[in-house]
């Protein structure tokens, strides 16, 4: 198992990549940490990996909050173990044309997918000094080339690999790996409400003929949380299927 013994925390780990970030990490041996500000859904999955036989525990997480962070990363430490791994996962979308966009939609999501990113990475290095570990962050490939609509989010998602690239210069030197997924098109919740000829168009556009699942990007993570991906580190792996050839 490739993260036997490792402590992991998922944020955003009740649904969608988390969740099957979460699952995938349990299976290969780490006690995993569900973080989520939806409790019903944070708690299920934590359970489900239990009665899998695996470890894990929920932790309610707002990551627009700084302080309820830190407390967060103190109650790991203090309940679980020194922490190994951080995915950080969680994210919304509210999108708009550039127009008609409000002041509080790019605000919203900035605060949760950039500032939210910032919040859990540095109590992490913070967790990790002296000892070492892993910082995945789930970009986009939004963030590398744009989308109609999304604005707040691609600026976000760029954000996101701007920091993965700085942490893991500054982070380097404490054993400390930093790397982003950017997946492509995703079969999570978020699609639910994309039109059904969008999507269709997205799968005609991917070489591999298909929209990704959030297993994909989970086996992703775990490979990089792992030791086989030692030497990698300030790197942005675009999972998509090839969409942005």
């Amino acid at each position: 198992m490739m993260l036997e013994g490792r402590v992991a925390l998922v944020t955003g780990g009740g649904r969608g990549i988390g969740r099957a970030t979460a699952i995938v990490f349990a299976r290969e041996g780490a006690r995993v940490v569900v973080a989520d500000v939806d409790s019903s859904s944070g708690e299920g999955v934590a359970a489900e990996i239990e009665r899998s036989g695996g470890k894990a525990r929920f932790v309610r997480l707002d990551v627009t909050d700084a302080a309820a962070v830190q407390r967060a990363f103190e109650i790991v430490h203090d309940t679980v173990g020194p922490l190994d791994v951080l995915v950080n996962n969680a994210g919304i979308v509210n999108d708009a044309r550039l127009v008609k966009m409000t002041s509080e939609q790019w605000s919203r999501v900035i605060d949760v997918n950039l500032t939210g990113v910032f919040h859990c990475g540095q109590a992490a290095a913070r967790a990790m000094a002296g000892r070492g570990g892993a910082i995945i962050n789930i970009s986009s490939i939004v963030g590398l080339h744009g989308n109609f609509g999304q604005s707040n989010y691609a600026a976000a998602k760029a954000g996101v690999i701007a920091m993965t690239k700085t942490w893991a210069r500054e982070l380097g030197r404490d054993g400390v790996r930093v790397n982003a997924i950017a997946p492509g098109f995703i079969a999570t919740e978020i699609l639910r409400d994309m039109p059904e000829k969008v999507v269709t168009m997205v799968k005609d556009r991917t070489p591999l003929g298909r929209l990704g699942s959030p297993a994909d990007i989970a086996e992703a993570c775990a490979w990089l949380a792992s030791d086989r991906a030692s030497f990698v580190t300030g790197a942005v792996l675009s999972v998509d299927g090839g969409l942005v050839l």
